[in-house]
């Protein structure tokens, strides 16, 4: 088989980079490991940034999400029982879209199912030959039958645990990593938002976060030892935890129900450099990883795609490489801005172990300072909507 771009892995930053390059009429043929299913069930973020939403639009996915999904002019930051709101429109002017990253993920494959994309599903033993050339190789098996692609590039959109990463040598990669002392236990529960935007609570007992999907869907988390197992928790203990987190007025009104799903995610900080080795270019969560304190994740692997995307676009459609030789400077420029807001909200927002009295004050410290300061909270609007490509 030949394509001009294979793409590894289907999840949303695969999806998005395939269907964009369809919109300019560069071929590529999409390989996942699992089922279009599995990929469909998994529950991630749904914060989008306005850089994502233009994607979305470019690549002609956009309509349901305009429908459906929910604009937020800005959240809301509690600590104890006070409570105060970063106005992202009287900051920066733009608002974020509440719009779920498996709606999100679901749009693409109509898309690309629409246009008669290629999609492998089910692959297993992939292998990345040749990146260092100009005739790269991907080598792969669906049930039990060997396949090749020929291609003339290959993004690497496989997630943390992938093989692209893997297949930068160890001589050129470098790898930086925080690894936090704790998770996130998240339930999906089908009642209504506590409140109509998103509150990140700080509390002695630890952080806590509202947020929603929709109307009538409910997405709510606690931090967690990093030792726990969503089975440790029954619904009620979670739901008992919560609201001993966020402010009493919140807490009174919050209506609970049975979980529809529940699991617990570590917090990691981590990223690769180079995002690129000769024809391979790494995408996502196969390049870095957030916190998802700000929900940066998706966010950072649709700004990979939008540098991707317009480096191949000059690449064929003007016979230049300017773009493809500045992309993973130009990326990871953007990644560690996004990786700092993260890790600063974390450090923010969290209970650590190690903290000493005198963090604990500090710590309140900059919480009131941001309720206080309006250029403070400018810098946390900028940051949190999304900084340009």
């Amino acid at each position: 088989m030949k394509t001009q771009v294979a793409i590894i892995g289907g999840g949303p930053s695969g999806l998005l980079l395939s269907q964009l390059l369809h919109t300019r009429g560069i071929s590529s043929v999409v390989l996942e490991r699992k089922t279009k299913q599995y990929v469909l069930s998994r529950i991630r973020a749904g914060v989008l940034e306005q850089g994502l939403v233009g994607l979305m639009e470019e690549a002609g996915c956009a309509a349901r999400l305009h429908a459906e999904g929910i604009e937020h002019d800005g959240t809301l930051i509690s600590y104890g029982d006070e409570m105060f709101r970063v106005d992202f429109i009287e900051h920066t002017g733009k608002p974020v879209m509440v719009y779920g990253q498996t709606e999100v993920t679901r749009d693409l494959y109509d898309a690309r199912e629409k246009v008669g994309g290629q999609i492998e599903f089910n692959v297993e033993d992939v292998v990345i030959q040749g990146a260092d050339t100009e005739a790269p190789k991907v080598r792969y098996t669906v049930d039990g039958q060997a396949r090749e692609i020929d291609c003339d590039f290959v993004a690497g959109c496989d997630g943390f645990h992938g093989v692209s990463r893997q297949a930068i040598p160890l001589e050129v990669r470098r790898e930086y990593e925080k690894v936090y002392p704790f998770g996130w236990l998240g339930i999906l529960s089908d009642t209504p938002p506590v409140n109509n935007e998103l509150i990140y609570a700080n509390s002695p007992r630890g952080f806590a976060l509202c947020s929603m999907r929709n109307e009538k869907l409910s997405r709510y988390y606690i931090q967690c030892s990093s030792s726990d197992r969503p089975e440790d928790w029954t619904d009620a203990a979670f739901w008992q935890e919560l609201k001993r987190r966020i402010p009493d007025e919140q807490a009174n009104k919050l209506v609970t129900g049975p979980s529809i799903e529940k699991s617990i995610a570590p917090l990691r900080s981590f990223v690769t450099e180079p995002m690129r080795w000769g024809r391979l270019f790494l995408c996502g969560d196969a390049a870095h990883i957030v916190p998802p304190t700000g929900a940066k994740g998706l966010n950072t692997a649709a700004s990979d795609v939008h540098y991707l995307y317009n480096g191949l676009r000059d690449f064929y459609e003007n016979n230049s490489t300017n773009g493809i030789d500045s992309y993973s400077e130009k990326a990871l420029a953007r990644v560690w801005k996004a990786e700092r807001f993260s890790w600063w909200f974390s450090s923010l927002m969290h209970s650590y172990p190690d903290q000493t009295p005198f963090d604990l004050k500090m710590q309140v410290a900059e919480i009131e300072f941001l309720r206080t300061n309006k250029a403070a909270q400018q810098a946390m609007a900028e940051n949190y909507v999304g900084l340009p490509y």
